[in-house]
């Protein structure tokens, strides 16, 4: 039987989930949608008709849609400072919640809503969606497989102009906690260690068109020594990055770089003599599991097997709230101009 579903928070991102349930392989004919909510009802009824949502729950208050429909399932589409209460009340109403990222607004939220999800016997996972795709699997599958030996550092850099309008003009921290936490997951699960420590500088560049925070550099520090460089900017014009970001990571054996979209390069060194030693191109391997690289729809895809199976999705919240932890450490270094520890 299909999963039955509520879907709160019917503005833009709630577009890209609709579409992927309605019409990837992945997820067509599990889940059916039983009710829209978003705080305004206009809204909610827009994206009903857009998808042809006739015959469900359309409404204002969450906890009456989830009364009336009684769904196996949440999604949690809200801004970030509606996600605790959004995830709370799912809970209670005995749902399994994923939510958009961030998982929480702080870190004590985060914990708390862990809790939360554990004493229900509810699964709460948060849409990571771009650990999902082809490049990042890929060049995990590579790390693994011993080719660059072992890895010493990890570097990106993000740069995009980006003018959406709407709360992310007003967000404080804009870039860090909105954006850069896809990054900083991707660069957790690469490196398969837990981040420790961070030093980070945020800035709000001349011209931006945000309000704050929307540059920042971050010296992450990992067990076995991994360093890993964030470089980003969403105020930066004239040379945008790949959304991914564009990455450099160095092995004892040798180095990876991709551009985030289809261009890899790896080499590792061959000889033992000269200035230079002479080096190999070696081939970044083809993801493992294709099922695993569609972003969006592979997220949830992956949080209905989890359910089904009895186990935790690789996305839960106990388990992302190591890279919200990233996050939040490296807010808290940019106030104060010290290096933080990461504790979770």
């Amino acid at each position: 039987m299909p999963f039955r579903a509520v879907l709160a928070g019917c503005g833009s991102m709630s577009k890209g989930w609709l579409s992927a349930i309605a019409e990837h392989p992945l997820l067509k004919g599990r889940i059916d949608i039983v009710g829209l909510v978003d705080l305004h009802l206009p809204t909610a009824q827009a994206r009903a008709a857009e998808f042809g949502l006739s015959e469900i729950a359309i409404g204002t208050d969450l906890d009456a849609v989830l009364a009336t429909t009684r769904p196996d399932l949440l999604f949690d589409v809200v801004v970030p400072s509606a996600r605790e209460d959004v995830v709370t009340t799912g809970l209670r109403h005995g749902c399994h919640v994923l939510s958009e990222k961030p998982m929480a607004a702080t870190l004590a939220a985060g914990q708390a809503l862990i809790a939360q999800a554990k004493a229900a016997g509810r699964v709460h996972a948060v849409v990571q969606n771009r650990r999902f795709i082809s490049g990042i699997r890929r060049i995990r599958r590579l790390i693994e497989s011993g080719a660059l030996g072992e890895i010493t550092a990890l570097h990106c850099d993000f740069f995009i102009g980006a003018h959406f309008g709407g709360f992310r003009d007003e967000m404080e921290h804009v870039l860090l906690l909105d954006m850069a936490i896809h990054t900083l997951d991707a660069a957790r699960f690469m490196a398969g260690v837990a981040p420790r420590a961070v030093y980070c500088l945020e800035t709000n560049p001349r011209g931006s068109w945000y309000a704050h925070g929307a540059a920042a550099n971050a010296i992450f520090e990992f067990d076995d020594g991994i360093v890993f460089n964030y470089r980003g900017s969403w105020c930066a014009e004239g040379a945008n990055t790949s959304w991914e970001s564009a990455w450099r990571i160095i092995g004892t054996k040798g180095t990876l770089t991709w551009d985030g979209e289809d261009a890899f390069e790896a080499r590792t060194v061959v000889g033992d003599t000269g200035f230079f030693r002479d080096l190999q191109a070696i081939e970044v391997p083809a993801p493992a599991d294709i099922d695993q690289t569609h972003g969006h729809a592979s997220v949830i895809a992956e949080f209905l097997d989890a359910i089904e199976e009895g186990r935790s999705p690789e996305t839960a919240s106990n388990d992302n709230i190591k890279s919200l932890a990233m996050v939040f450490a490296a807010i808290e270094s940019a106030r104060t101009r010290q290096r933080v520890l990461i504790a979770v």
